[in-house]
């Protein structure tokens, strides 16, 4: 089974980041026209134009090529994030079958190194920070392809449409789990509500009681 969970906001404060040539580090976000000025780093978007040749997407896509030579210290997706909760899933289901729903960089492997960033889909956040439906990236999908192993999501009603339109192509069947009282639009996808009284970040329960393994799929 393939285990995808969306990301999240809290990330551990020793990540690393990108840097221009000159050094300066680059926090990626939504919109750096509207961002607080900052001397301290620059803000971009993942597929603004990078001074390392290509976009930044694209010279991160090349950073990882060969991840023993990390020298910004960036860390793997499933260890940027201070909750232990995707840690916990890459201990049990393996890091080759556990991914990230990234609003920053698209649905990622769990030992693809990231960059800090603070883009979200969450309506709560900053204007700055908050990437809409209609923006469109060249979000990254590294989902195996020759894969017919069941994919279970793991997320809000916000990042949805963003994992369906990047698993539209798999034939893997697709189960998602939802909390609101409404069924969400999946076409395709088995849908499956997570029975808890947490309202916030209600993938966590979801993910520990998938962790205890009760639910059948």
């Amino acid at each position: 089974m393939i285990v995808v969970i969306q990301c999240a906001a809290r990330k551990r404060k020793d990540a690393g980041h990108l840097q221009t040539r000159d050094g300066k580090r680059v926090v990626f976000i939504s919109d750096p026209t509207i961002a607080p000025t900052s001397d301290a780093c620059i803000y971009a978007r993942p597929d603004d134009p990078s001074d390392h040749g290509g976009t930044w997407r694209e010279y991160l896509l090349r950073y990882n090529e060969t991840p023993q030579d990390n020298p910004l210290a960036l860390l793997p997706a499933l260890e940027l994030y201070k909750e232990r909760t995707y840690q916990c899933l890459g201990n049990h289901f393996g890091f080759d079958k556990t991914f990230i729903l990234s609003a920053g960089w698209g649905l990622i492997s769990a030992s693809f190194l990231t960059p800090q960033y603070d883009i979200t889909f969450s309506a709560r956040a900053d204007a700055w920070k908050r990437r809409r439906q209609r923006d469109i990236g060249r979000d990254l999908s590294m989902l195996p392809t020759n894969s017919s192993e069941p994919i279970v999501f793991l997320g809000g009603k916000d990042y949805l449409p963003l994992f369906l339109r990047l698993t539209t192509s798999t034939t893997s069947p697709r189960t998602v789990f939802y909390n609101s009282a409404e069924i969400p639009h999946a076409p395709g996808c088995r849908l499956v509500r997570c029975a808890t009284n947490r309202k916030t970040n209600w993938h966590y329960d979801c993910a520990s009681a998938l962790l205890r393994g009760p639910i059948d799929l």
